[in-house]
């Protein structure tokens, strides 16, 4: 790719002329004659200012989707010459939801390191939606998410089946119950994760499927992440909902407490998640990968 292109992409990904300065470890001003540059050769403004932010213009929008496509197929390009070379290599970057980054996928690309060490992977996280919208804003080349709904031009594949499942700190006043009814969690004071979270999606729809009013629940806080929760029930008369993979230790060491709600379930499936259209050579040996790989 030619240089500018590069340089292009930096500034439309940071907005910011300074970040991608940072990021390329050259100057603002280089970064800003390289713009300019690509303007004049389109004779089209690609970014536009408003106070002290920049914004990608249509054109700019334009010219960045079809730059992205271009520096896929570099990117293919090198993969297929290592691939009769015998030394894969390549770059990717995944988008994972918060409970399989921190939780299962980290094992998953040591194993695929190991394999193919001359591929380099960048790891993203954040909630499934987030995940989602960077994936369609061409910011991610795969997703991994932990929600149940599908959003218009991404196709979805399933590969790890989750359980969402009630726990309770060792200390909490209900450590000792096991066993609870549909009523009493209703009325425990439970902490959630947060809006855009897929945990809390699934949590929605299982309860709406069974008549169960979500907002009647007692919650006390929504937090940003299981490792969040997990801490605020060391010291909270309360119950929680959080993936059973993200438990294991904890159930484990008996610092965090199972409780069976009689006659509620919350199976769910973690997925793959792939722009609709072209894939990546790199992202189709991953996601066989990932597919095939013993959890």
């Amino acid at each position: 790719m030619d240089y500018r292109d590069s340089v292009f992409i930096a500034v439309a990904e940071n907005l910011s002329f300074s970040k991608a300065a940072e990021e390329l470890h050259i100057s603002q001003p280089a970064v800003t004659r390289h713009i300019k540059e690509l303007e004049s050769k389109y004779n089209i403004g690609l970014f536009e200012r408003k106070g002290n932010k920049i914004y990608l213009t249509r054109a700019g929008k334009t010219v960045y989707n079809s730059l992205k496509k271009v520096e896929q197929l570099y990117r293919d390009l090198s993969f297929e010459i290592g691939q009769l070379n015998n030394t894969v290599s390549g770059e990717f970057i995944i988008g994972a939801s918060s409970t399989i980054s921190q939780y299962v996928i980290p094992r998953v690309i040591a194993s695929f390191h190991k394999r193919y060490p001359k591929i380099r992977i960048h790891l993203v996280n954040g909630n499934s939606l987030e995940m989602e919208q960077l994936l369609l804003e061409n910011k991610l080349d795969v997703a991994l998410v932990e929600n149940e709904s599908s959003l218009a031009g991404i196709r979805y594949k399933s590969f790890l089946d989750d359980e969402l499942i009630v726990v309770t700190g060792a200390k909490s006043v209900y450590a000792k119950r096991k066993n609870i009814s549909i009523e009493d969690f209703t009325k425990f004071p439970i902490v959630l994760r947060e809006h855009g979270s897929g945990t809390l999606e699934i949590i929605k729809r299982t309860l709406e499927k069974q008549n169960i009013d979500f907002n009647g629940l007692n919650t006390v806080v929504h937090l940003g992440s299981t490792e969040s929760i997990k801490n605020f029930l060391q010291d909270f008369d309360g119950i929680a909902v959080i993936s059973e993979k993200a438990a294991t230790t904890e159930l484990y060491l008996n610092s965090l407490i199972r409780l069976n709600v009689a006659g509620l379930s919350i199976p769910r499936k973690f997925r793959i998640a792939l722009r609709q259209g072209y894939e990546s050579k790199q992202v189709e040996l991953f996601e066989n990968f990932l597919l095939q790989y013993n959890f």
